[in-house]
This record gives structure tokens, sequence and C-alpha cells, in this order.
């Protein structure tokens, strides 16, 4: 009988392939943006303190960690079986179950941690938390409701950013939270229509799945269209400046850029449009928010 293969340690660069580090950028802007703007409600500052920053950070990174390697493990046969995906870390036997559980459990650990120093709220939402983390995977078995709950899961960063801050939700919160869903419902069903094939033979839910790459396309316009009027919501909510509102219409415009290059016909950019055009809306709602606080701060 042959020796099973030896998976290699666990080095820097798998771990970061393995969970995907570069899409931080989506949740983590938006988690920086609620807590600059609940920073400026509440102290008439947009610094919110160099030790908020720094969990909040924390919290972030080990909470989005957390999250994909746990769906790297629960998706494991499903990405053996899809071309598209069967070069990941533990469909090609880089990364190893065992090892992937072990970047959970510290990352849940860490953010155990980070939640503990910022406030009592933080830490009793954390188990909350980790349902919502750990339970996307399993949604796609089930519904087509799979992108929401995704929105719901990586718009608690923004709503989260805020509550670091204050200690309780605010109406600015609950309009981030709302951003974030539509946004991440657009993006992850302009997503899902690469795997349509793959998903309709293997019996996986998506908004595609379920009513048609044409219509699929629809609904995500129709999503990003309902985001845009909901950052403007935001704006109003928390007296923001035209640098705010400025970053605001760059970000419709980087929708509607989306939408522009993505068809039925012709999904070859349907990545450029999940990747490329999502970091640089989520880099300019940073930057907007920044120069806005910034400014209201100054004057």
């Amino acid at each position: 009988m042959s020796a099973a293969p030896t998976v290699p340690a666990l080095s820097a660069k798998t771990l970061l392939d393995l969970v995907k580090f570069e899409h931080t950028v989506f949740a983590l802007p938006f988690a920086y943006a609620g807590m600059l703007l609940a920073s400026m409600q509440l102290r008439g500052t947009g610094w919110p303190g160099f030790l908020v920053l720094l969990w909040v950070s924390v919290a972030m990174a080990s909470a989005r960690t957390a999250a994909m390697a746990a769906n790297r493990i629960i998706d494991r046969a499903i990405d053996a079986r899809n071309p598209r995906t069967a070069g990941r870390e533990i469909p090609a036997g880089k990364v190893s179950v065992t090892q992937a559980w072990a970047v959970v459990l510290v990352s849940l650990a860490v953010m155990a941690i980070a939640s503990w120093q910022l406030n009592p709220l933080c830490l009793a939402l954390m188990p909350l938390a980790v349902v919502f983390l750990i339970g996307y995977p399993y949604t796609k078995r089930f519904t087509w409701l799979c992108h929401l709950w995704l929105g719901v899961t990586d718009g608690a960063a923004a709503a989260g950013g805020w509550v670091a801050v204050t200690g309780h939700f605010g109406l600015g919160a609950w309009l981030l939270w709302l951003v974030v869903i539509f946004w991440m419902v657009g993006l992850d069903t302009i997503y899902a229509t690469m795997d349509h094939t793959f998903d309709v033979a293997n019996k996986i839910k998506s908004i595609p799945v379920r009513f048609g790459i044409p219509n699929a396309l629809k609904i995500a316009a129709v999503s990003h269209a309902l985001t845009f009027v909901l950052l403007l919501a935001v704006g109003w909510a928390v007296g923001a400046s035209f640098w705010y509102y400025a970053a605001a219409l760059v970000m419709g415009g980087i929708l509607l850029y989306e939408h522009r290059i993505v068809n039925p016909g012709d999904l070859t950019r349907a990545n450029v449009a999940f990747f490329d055009a999502n970091m640089w809306l989520a880099l300019t709602m940073l930057v907007g928010v920044i120069a806005d606080v910034t400014w209201r701060t100054l004057t």
C-alpha cells in the first residue's frame, strides 16, 4: 500500500492564497468607513484612536480569514469537481484539512480577543457573527438566497466598524450595512454567472441558476442601483460633506461600468467586474470617507 502524499508545511504565501487575502480589500474599507463616520458623529473628529483602529483591523482580518478557510474546507469536494476551482489549495493537496481547520480556530481565537478589546457589544455579537461566517458555504446547497447571506455577513463589517467606536448601532450603521448587502448581492451574482453550467449540473443554488443569466444580471443591476441610493442615504444620515458625495458619484460610475462590460452574450470579463472594479469601488469609499471626515474635522 502506498503512503498518503505528504502535505508541505503551511507557508505564508500558501496561507494568503488559501484565504484569498487580497479580497480583504472588499470588506475592510467599509469597516474603516463605519469606524471613521461613527467617530465623527460621536466625537466630532474622524480619528477614532490608534487602539480602536488596531483592534478593528485585527477583528476584521481574522474574521475574514476564518470564514475563507472554513469555506475552502466545506466546499473542497465541490471545488475539486469544478475545473475553475480544482487548483485551489485543498483540492490540489497544497493544504491539508487539518491545517485549514487550525487556521480557522486560530483566527476565531484572535477575533475573540479583538472583540473583547473593543467593547462588550462587539464581544456579545461575536457568536452570531461566527454563525454567519461559517454558515455561508452551506447556503448554496439549499437556497438561491445565498448571495443575500453573504451580503449580510460582509455588511456586518461596516456596521461592526461603527459599533466598535460607539458601542451601539445607529442609523448610519444600519444604512452602511444595507449598502454592503446590496453591493455584495450584485457582485456575487455576477461572480456566480461564471459557474452557471457547473452549478446547474451539480445542483448548486444561485440566482443565475434559479432565474437564468440574463435575469440574474438584471437583478444584479437593480441591486447595485439600490446600493447607490443607499450610499447617498448614508451621506444624508451622517451629515457628509461634498467629498463624500463626490466619492459616491465615482462609485456609482464604477457600478455602471461593471454592468457595461458584462452581458449574457459575453461573460469573459465577469472576473474583472467582480474583483478589479469592486476593489476600486471599496477603496474609493474609504478615500471619500477619509476626505469627508478630515474636511469636517478641520472645518
